[in-house]
């Protein structure tokens, strides 16, 4: 998100300064800064007045707030934004650290489970922040073609093939159709399948909508299939499940409790929500959604979809593994964390994760 209609073209160079030195303090610290400590602190070289009069105009344009009527100033989630997006400087890592990060992808390669959490182990380690990593899996499955098969009486085998290749059967039990003891032979279940083609054929697992579903009920219907109704429900059921089963993701964490270290969530009350939050599989998906390959993206605060991490800011980059197959990496802190060292890290992890994931598959 961009920082409302506030650039660096709004600022003076003393503003920037100030800003920046606000902002560095809190995340050094956590605790606000007043212009007496920043005139003393950061030799500007400008009185205290000066300062005070420059930090009421950074907070009229909203970026850095007074949190009490008597205390100093924090920077606002826009004034993290601006400093994000314009002011902010990626540390170099050091040798050690490149050459550690390295060791991690090299030395795992074939054990992928093993990497993801010495991954997310790591990072946490070096961040001191909460570490997200998900396994590659395949993005946008969609059906290429089903078959059903008689197996005996009250179920039949569903055959599930996707557009990965993918070949998955299932056994869908149909139960016994009242008044009609047979079971569905080869010949009905080959045009039920064919039929279900033509209406499923090339849709993902959003594509199976209760609107599509019901034109393909009604379409079937009158073709008069014998077995359609006590077939139909199980075996498309079982169709998307099978392909959400491909889609599954395993997700990997690390320093859950890190958290607890920021000064301002050492409220347990104030820490529980956020707790709750990252111990929620669908969360962190929803939380990590959105990477784009080896381009970081950082959310800040409020900008978070996720209510309970309205306080906290997410650093996230995605790794590439074969053709449409992806996983994601994010680091989860508060809105102080720091974002420089955090970024660098982040970006090299994936930056050695794609190398050789590309070079193991020839790409």
């Amino acid at each position: 998100m961009a920082s409302g209609n506030i650039g660096l073209s709004n600022l003076s160079e003393r503003k920037i300064r100030i800003l920046q030195a606000i902002i560095n303090d809190y995340i050094e610290t956590a605790e606000p800064i007043g212009s007496r400590t920043i005139a003393k602190k950061y030799g500007m070289g400008i009185s205290s007045a000066t300062i005070r009069n420059e930090m009421s105009d950074l907070e009229e344009m909203g970026l850095i707030v007074q949190t009490h009527a008597s205390s100093g100033r924090v920077p606002s989630d826009k004034g993290y934004r601006l400093f994000v997006d314009n002011l902010m400087r990626r540390r170099e890592l050091t040798y050690e650290e490149t050459a550690a990060l390295q060791r991690i992808v090299m030395s795992n390669m074939d054990k992928i489970e093993f990497l993801m959490q010495e991954t997310a182990r790591v990072l946490a380690m070096l961040t001191s922040c909460t570490t997200v990593v998900t396994q590659p899996q395949c993005c946008g499955l969609r059906l290429k073609h089903l078959q059903l098969v008689p197996l005996d009486e009250g179920a039949v085998v569903l055959v599930v093939v996707t557009d990965s290749k993918t070949v998955k059967s299932t056994v869908v039990r149909i139960g016994k159709a009242p008044g009609r003891p047979e079971q569905p032979g080869h010949e009905e279940l080959a045009r039920f399948s064919e039929a279900l083609n033509a209406g499923l054929s090339g849709c993902g697992v959003e594509d199976f909508t209760p609107a599509r579903l019901d034109a393909l009920y009604r379409a079937l219907d009158a073709a008069e299939t014998p077995n359609l109704r006590r077939m139909f429900e199980p075996v498309v059921l079982a169709a998307a499940k099978s392909l959400q089963a491909e889609e599954d993701v395993r997700v990997y964490t690390g320093g859950m409790r890190n958290i607890l270290a920021f000064p301002e969530f050492s409220d347990i009350d104030k820490a529980r929500p956020i707790f709750t939050a990252l111990e929620e599989k669908d969360m962190l998906i929803t939380l990590l959604g959105g990477a784009a390959n080896e381009e970081l993206q950082i959310v800040i605060g409020s900008e978070n979809t996720v209510e309970s991490l309205k306080d906290c800011s997410v650093i996230k980059g995605s790794y590439e593994m074969g053709r449409d197959m992806h996983g994601t990496i994010g680091i989860i802190g508060p809105t102080r964390m720091d974002y420089a060292q955090a970024t660098s890290v982040l970006s090299v992890i994936v930056k050695k994760m794609n190398a050789a994931l590309k070079a193991i598959g020839g790409g």
